[in-house]
């Protein structure tokens, strides 16, 4: 299918030129046939040439430019009509400026009423305003559908795979059936049975019709009406987009690329698709920031117009450059932002999800890892800054077991626990319990020389675990013996009880040499040490599997 918009001067015979192509007449309400002015947009269809033609019909008068716009916004050609008998006209040339901003590149330019006044003047003032688009006589409706054909021929060939963003032009209820939306499918597919999304909930599609036949798919290009189970017709309205569940991320701030001859004022209204959102607009250059009244469904490379409502003008065409722009509250942030923005394109974030990048319209291009995109150098900085912040965290905290994953991630500014691990591989920095250390990290030496000395000790009397007063006196607190035992220079035998590193092997020795099994006291005086220290040791043996200890309390050498 084939959507085309109609767009021109009110009352140069836009509605009757599609009544004659397709037999349908365009408008709907009663007070349009009333008036025989065309307010809201019409609809209809026809086949030529074995090609299925959708007009989208949109009012003329200048009062109904916003209704114009939402027709023509997300349509990928315009037929423009002028008329012979006034030619160029004042609404002629804001629906031109409409369609130039939009940049509409597939125009066929209809002169009507050629059989009431000399055509000649009209076809000369389109040439000033279209130098190369085709011009026919609305009387020869045979060229039209000619001409109609090879505008066909020339449109590109839709993504029927992308994601769907169904921008809504109407929205009511059918007795019987519910919620109906309508709107022009530019991309994607659309199935009966699919979940789609608006404001944050999902709704099942319950039936799709394109040009009112029911179908079990609708693909893009295509006008479509949406059957929703599960949402009034009142929440959903003319602006709004169905799009696919994750896919897409709503902005109130973007940056884009303005296309102005004159200045831009600061407060004027953004249409994009069926969109009409006021917005405040903050220069950058040949750039400019946007905050949106209300947030709206957009990626990079999206374009739209700024229109002043209370001047009817269109104050300038615009392309989406990002729609996650840093904030500007730094001095001189504005300037570089300018600077950056100013080759018309924005850098995709240096770190973020495949799917983010995706919903955001960036290329997903970059180092993999894992589900995210990094920028390779941003990458590299993070892993040599890895090393040096664990290095400088050793140095100010000499006895921790490690710097702890979340400071690390925070000093790094990575978004994400998750990508530290990719962080750490191949520095030789290792994580365990939360912690991120070398794993050849020796004693600082004052710790050390207090470690030596109750190792000697301990040499001299393996099982004789020194007292508190005199682990006080060698400073060795309760962080510090953590630290030797880590190192494995000390083993932990109960609270403020150390024995040598290799303490449960020499024990298991010993208790080798006894008749099994053996008591707690008979296991003391092998050992030559203190119940304070043989009831622990035997119950640390007992968990790691050497001893097992019975029912009457002795014990026997697994």
């Amino acid at each position: 299918m084939h959507v085309i918009a109609t767009a021109g001067h009110v009352d140069h015979g836009k509605s009757t030129l599609v009544q004659r192509l397709t037999g349908m007449w365009p408008d709907r309400l009663a007070e349009e046939k009333r008036r025989g002015l065309t307010i809201e947009l019409g609809y209809a269809w026809t086949e030529i040439a074995g090609r299925t033609f959708a007009f989208v019909d949109v009012p003329g008068h200048e009062r109904f430019v916003a209704n114009m716009l939402a027709g023509v916004g997300p349509v990928p050609a315009v037929m423009f009509v002028v008329a012979a008998t006034e030619g160029w006209m004042p609404q002629s040339d804001e629906h031109f400026a409409a369609v130039q901003a939009l940049g509409v590149r597939h125009t066929l330019v209809v002169i009507s009423k050629a059989d009431l006044a000399d055509p000649a003047r009209a076809i000369a003032e389109v040439r000033q305003r279209f130098p190369v688009a085709p011009v026919v006589l609305g009387t020869d409706l045979d060229a039209v559908r000619a001409e109609l054909g090879a505008l066909a021929e020339r449109l590109p060939d839709p993504d029927v795979d992308a994601d769907v963003r169904l921008w809504v032009d109407r929205s009511f209820t059918i007795r019987g059936a519910g919620t109906v939306v309508t709107g022009t499918l530019g991309a994607g597919t659309l199935r009966v049975g699919d979940e789609i999304e608006h404001a944050g909930r999902r709704y099942a599609v319950r039936g799709l019709e394109s040009l009112e036949r029911a179908q079990v798919s609708v693909s893009a290009v295509a006008r479509v009406a949406v059957n929703l189970r599960g949402v009034d017709h009142r929440d959903i309205r003319r602006g709004d987009a169905l799009r696919t569940p994750g896919a897409w991320l709503d902005t109130a701030e973007v940056d884009v690329s303005v296309r102005a001859a004159d200045e831009v004022p600061r407060n004027l209204v953004l249409h994009i698709g069926s969109a009409a959102v006021p917005a405040t607009v903050r220069p950058l250059g040949a750039a400019a920031r946007l905050r949106l009244a209300r947030p709206l469904p957009l990626r990079v490379g999206d374009v739209g117009l700024l229109r002043d409502p209370g001047r009817h003008r269109i104050a300038a065409g615009i392309e989406v450059l990002d729609v996650r722009p840093p904030p500007l509250r730094r001095r001189g942030a504005a300037r570089e932002r300018a600077a950056e923005l100013a080759s018309g394109r924005a850098r995709p974030p240096v770190c973020a999800r495949v799917n983010e990048l995706r919903a955001m319209g960036f290329p997903v291009d970059g180092l993999r890892i894992g589900e995210w995109v990094v920028d390779e150098q941003w990458w590299a900085q993070r892993r040599s800054g890895a090393t040096v912040a664990v290095e400088r965290w050793s140095r100010e905290h000499d006895i921790a077991a490690g710097m702890p994953l979340e400071t690390l991630r925070q000093e790094l500014d990575l978004p994400a626990a998750e990508l530290v691990a990719g962080v750490l591989d191949g520095t030789g920095l290792v994580v365990a319990d939360g912690l991120v250390r070398r794993p050849d990290a020796e004693l600082p030496p004052r710790v050390d020389e207090a470690v030596r000395t109750v190792e000697k000790w301990l040499a001299a009397e393996p099982f004789r675990a020194p007292d508190a007063d005199r682990l006080s006196e060698l400073k060795l607190g309760p962080r510090e013996l953590a630290a030797a035992v880590r190192v494995k220079r000390l083993a932990r035998i109960a609270e403020g009880v150390v024995l040598g590193g290799d303490a449960f092997e020499r024990a298991a020795e010993v208790l080798a040499t006894l008749a099994q099994p053996f008591t707690v006291a008979e296991a003391k005086r092998a050992l030559n040490t203190t119940r304070r220290v043989a009831v622990p040791l035997l119950e640390q043996l007992d968990a790691r599997g050497v001893t097992r200890r019975g029912p009457d309390g002795t014990r026997t050498l697994v």
